[in-house]
């Protein structure tokens, strides 16, 4: 049997930090101290539609990846975590060039206002969305369904991550908002950069709460040289 095709609503946005992809956490979760918040649709901003939802810590959203719409996917692709040169199939990562632009993260719920000029709002943490990210959908994350200790990570857990050493001059961390600069700091050790990039002399930069921040990395070192 098959499905009749259906449309997806779009029943708000996230916002966050992050005005460009490049610098967004890989993974939700990674860097908790990253806040951000949802606003929804006038749709479905009714105060009823969230009712019980105090009641959990964490969320899933599912959410559109909504800067790699394309017409046509790939049936491999090539993840960074394997340096960006060995191909494996889509299905078995995280790529955002799939057969349907849909992401999903688990991020955990801060506060929930309900009565805001924007009707309800969730405020959350450990988000890996740029900002103005569709949201899809939400659903509460179940620890005794959800969470699966003895689950294996297949070539992801084949390669270590290292967190990188900051560098970060103290009269350019001082441009930066006081209750942005913990999460920041988590966004940089996780090194934005791609991680098959070894020139220790290129500069990157990444958009983050109205700055443009810029860093190169050299010998496990990540050193931010400017911020405008």
């Amino acid at each position: 049997m098959t499905a009749e095709p259906f449309s997806v609503k779009i029943i708000g946005h996230i916002r966050t930090d992050f005005s460009s992809k490049f610098g967004v956490p890989r993974q939700s979760g990674v860097v908790e101290a990253l806040e951000a918040r949802i606003e929804f649709e006038k749709e479905y901003a009714q105060p009823e539609a969230f009712r019980g939802l105090e009641g959990f810590s964490h969320i899933w959203l599912i959410w559109q990846f909504s800067e790699t719409v394309r017409s046509h996917w790939s049936a491999t692709v090539r993840p960074p975590r394997l340096g960006g040169n060995t191909r494996v199939g889509v299905f078995a990562t995280r790529s955002p060039f799939r057969p349907n632009a849909i992401g999903l993260s688990s991020v955990k719920i801060k506060r929930i206002e309900l009565d805001t000029p924007k009707g309800p709002v969730i405020y959350v943490s450990g988000a890996d969305l740029m900002d103005g990210t569709p949201i899809l959908d939400i659903k509460p994350y179940l620890a005794y369904a959800d969470s699966h200790p003895e689950a294996t990570d297949g070539f992801a857990g084949q390669v270590t991550l290292q967190k990188f050493s900051v560098c970060f001059p103290e009269e350019l961390l001082a441009r930066i908002p006081e209750d942005k600069k913990d999460a920041l700091l988590g966004v940089l050790q996780e090194n934005p950069a791609p991680h098959y990039q070894k020139d220790p002399e290129r500069i990157y930069g990444f958009g983050f709460a109205g700055k443009e921040v810029r860093f190169r990395v050299a010998d496990g070192v990540l050193t931010v040289v400017e911020v405008e």
